[in-house]
């Protein structure tokens, strides 16, 4: 309307702007195409298709933390919309508890790991189970054995093979496991001069790390697989654990990856 006032009257730009109440700015705005959109919707794309399990918090803090784009979240958010990709949450009923007190978090790597099992099974129907090791620090899964049966010896076998690489701890949080409370591992730790720290009977939040840690497995590559044999479900773990310690990123140490926050240190 004001460049067809100028242009019939003869009017400037400020008096053409000031009759239909708008200012100078908006009358030379043009509005851009950015190419940047259809960049954003192929990364969103691909994110969700490689990791069907990731919502819109872990595609951006992705893209922001892990490749360095420095879109804003609203920006994102709206073209993570327009392709239709919000997962549906199916709300949980909560139930009012007391407020625990905060499980201590370690302020350097080896201080302090926590293990536990988890178990699935194969197409023939044989139980799997996995032995999860995880650096409390810096959330990053250290390893997951798996097999049909893992006893004592095994755990201090896989153990021993995490410590050659990544170096000694100073304790272990663990459950109660008959596994665990095999006079085998304590001998084992007692040599190692390592503490091993049991939680209380009934109480899994006391070692809230590693079962946050086992949600995740669960979550992103159990339910995701069909195992045939055991090898290819240690190929599987191998493979989704480099993802999660290196790419993936995780909101409980500010939303970078577990190995990014490990070189910080």
């Amino acid at each position: 309307m004001a460049v067809s006032a100028k242009q019939r009257y003869g009017i400037s730009v400020r008096m053409a702007c000031h009759c239909l109440d708008i200012s100078v700015s908006s009358y030379y705005y043009q509005p851009q195409l950015s190419s940047d959109n259809q960049l954003i919707a192929d990364w969103l794309l691909r994110l969700t298709t490689a990791n069907r399990r990731w919502g819109f918090g872990l595609c951006y803090l992705y893209l922001r933390n892990v490749k360095g784009y420095a879109w804003n979240h609203k920006r994102v958010y709206r073209i993570y919309r327009e392709l239709e990709l919000n997962l549906r949450i199916k709300p949980r009923r909560r139930i009012k508890r007391d407020k625990p007190d905060a499980l201590s978090v370690p302020m350097a790597p080896n201080q302090v790991w926590s293990i536990d099992f988890m178990s699935d099974s194969l197409v023939d129907g044989r139980t799997l189970r996995t032995f999860n090791v995880l650096d409390d620090y810096n959330r990053e899964g250290l390893g997951i054995e798996v097999d049909l049966s893992l006893p004592s010896l095994r755990v201090i076998r896989s153990l021993e093979q995490v410590i050659e690489w990544r170096g000694k701890p100073n304790a272990i949080r663990l459950d109660n496991g008959p596994e665990y409370i095999a006079q085998a591992l304590i001998d084992w730790a007692n040599s190692q001069r390592i503490t091993l720290m049991y939680i209380q009977p009934g109480k899994p939040t006391q070692n809230a790390y590693i079962e946050r840690f086992n949600r995740t497995v669960r979550h992103e590559w159990l339910d995701l697989h069909l195992f045939e044999s055991v090898e290819q479900a240690q190929e599987l773990a191998t493979q989704w654990l480099w993802l999660y310690n290196n790419e993936r990123p995780n909101t409980a140490i500010g939303g970078i990856p577990p190995r990014q926050l490990l070189k910080a240190a």
